[in-house]
């Protein structure tokens, strides 16, 4: 059974949370007197973004689009600093959070990518120097991409919880749950910051989603320009400026830049979707429409996918959603207000396709979709249909495992109260290590 310590709190949660979801409503705003809507709310304590590699991570925030609130936040792991195959031999086993000299944490090897330390005729040194890396005091401010010194590393798409009204992707919480994820999973993760609801109704957080795997196919096109504009013009005697490639990247693609970062160390066609409760049903539906999009997103492939306890209901209850109705922290009632918020009131359903998995007639067929690993919690009341659409997948023959975790409560892994709990770091380490059979490059995958 959840501590008392965790009993109290979800009580106090409840009543934060119904009040917030009250005071909404009777405030509810007109979208269309404000469709640039809101990512965060003023009662959200968020986190900084740090270009350094603080704990192992550097971040940035990045606003991708003019005409709405849409950002994201990059966390960008040390180890994309190490050269291409020539990982640090030395394990580092640094914790992600988990101090515990006999934690599995600590048996699992990650690789530190500092050259500090490195004899001077050391390949590693050599290689990081080519880098134009330009630091003070260990501050990542960017570089020209040079790829063939460059560690390319898997991308995660992440969607952050909150009842489609609350949460940020640069809340505390989140900063602190993704940068473990980038360092466990060795991958870059993009924390998507979409528009809330009531002032931005749905499509709105379901379009932004796709909005940034499209940016990010974007984003490698322009990366892969910038190469050919550089070689094509050392080729044939002429030469252009930095500036001139870049203006003709704009000038070509629109108001866009290459990102950096991303063109460095990112590998779009290594593509994992992760999402946290509502974030959970955003992903389920950005996969879907890279299915359908198929070859137009190259060179973005989504490999996977991960459904972290989502936000799923239908008009036919199951049998936890009888049963645990009025479970901690997320109970059932308030989760109704939250959909009454976020679905427009003449499309308001419990079978609508942005809550219910399991209806008929929900493009493209299963059998297409990517290999789906969905997380429950026992005490969740909205477990038994995350459980139903992972059997549905498994019918159709695609990867869909199921992680239940005993004594376990809605957001177990990522609430601010919870995050540092052993079994939050295990639900970590458990994700890393499914992820990582889909990302893992060929001559480096994990036995199991």
């Amino acid at each position: 059974m959840p501590s008392v310590a965790l009993k109290l709190y979800s009580v106090f949660f409840k009543f934060l949370l119904k009040h917030r979801l009250q005071n909404l409503i009777q405030n509810a705003i007109d979208e269309s007197s404000n469709p640039y809507g809101v990512t965060t709310r003023p009662e959200e304590s968020v986190s900084a973004s740090n270009p350094s590699f603080t704990d192992g991570v550097a971040t940035k925030d990045i606003h991708i689009d003019p005409f709405t609130a849409l950002s994201i936040r990059i966390f960008l792991p040390d180890s994309s600093l190490s050269p291409p195959e020539q990982p640090d031999l030395k394990p580092n086993l640094r914790s992600s959070g988990n101090d515990d000299p006999n934690s599995h944490n600590h048996r699992r090897s990650s690789y530190a990518p500092s050259n500090v330390g490195a004899p001077r005729n050391d390949p590693r040194r050599s290689s990081l120097e080519g880098l134009n890396l330009r630091s003070d005091n260990n501050v990542y401010r960017g570089y020209s991409p040079s790829p063939q010194n460059c560690r390319k590393l898997p991308i995660m798409l992440q969607f952050h919880g909150g009842g489609w009204v609350s949460g940020s992707n640069e809340s505390v919480a989140n900063d602190y749950f993704c940068r473990r994820i980038a360092k466990l999973c060795d991958v870059i993760v993009i924390a998507v910051g979409y528009r809330l609801a009531p002032e931005n109704k749905y499509p709105a957080a379901f379009e932004d989603g796709l909005k940034v795997l499209n940016w990010l196919a974007k984003q490698a096109n322009l990366s892969e320009c910038s190469k050919s504009m550089g070689s094509g013009a050392r080729g044939v005697g002429s030469e252009f400026t930095k500036a001139e490639v870049q203006r003709h990247i704009v000038d070509t693609f629109g108001a866009s830049v290459v990102e950096p970062w991303l063109a460095a160390h990112g590998d779009p066609s290594r593509c994992v979707l992760l999402g946290v409760s509502c974030g959970a049903n955003i992903v389920d539906y950005v996969a879907r429409k890279a299915v359908e999009a198929g070859k137009r997103l190259d060179p973005v492939k989504v490999v996977a996918q991960v459904l972290m306890y989502p936000f799923f209901i239908g008009n036919v209850p199951t049998q936890s959603e009888i049963k645990l109705a009025n479970s901690y922290f997320y109970d059932k009632a308030m989760c109704l207000l939250a959909w009454k918020l976020f679905l427009p009131k003449e499309e308001f359903s419990l079978d609508h396709p942005a809550a219910n998995p399991l209806i008929s007639d929900r493009g493209p067929p299963l059998k297409f979709m990517p290999p789906t690993l969905t997380v429950v919690a026992e005490h969740d009341w909205m477990r038994d249909r995350a459980i139903a659409y992972s059997e549905t997948l498994r019918k159709v023959n695609v990867d869909a495992p199921v992680l239940e975790y005993k004594d376990a409560v809605h957001e177990f892994a990522t609430l601010d109260m919870l995050l540092k709990t052993p079994q939050a770091q295990a639900c970590a380490e458990d994700i890393a290590i499914w992820v990582k059979k889909y990302i893992s490059t060929r001559g480096h995958e994990f036995s199991y």
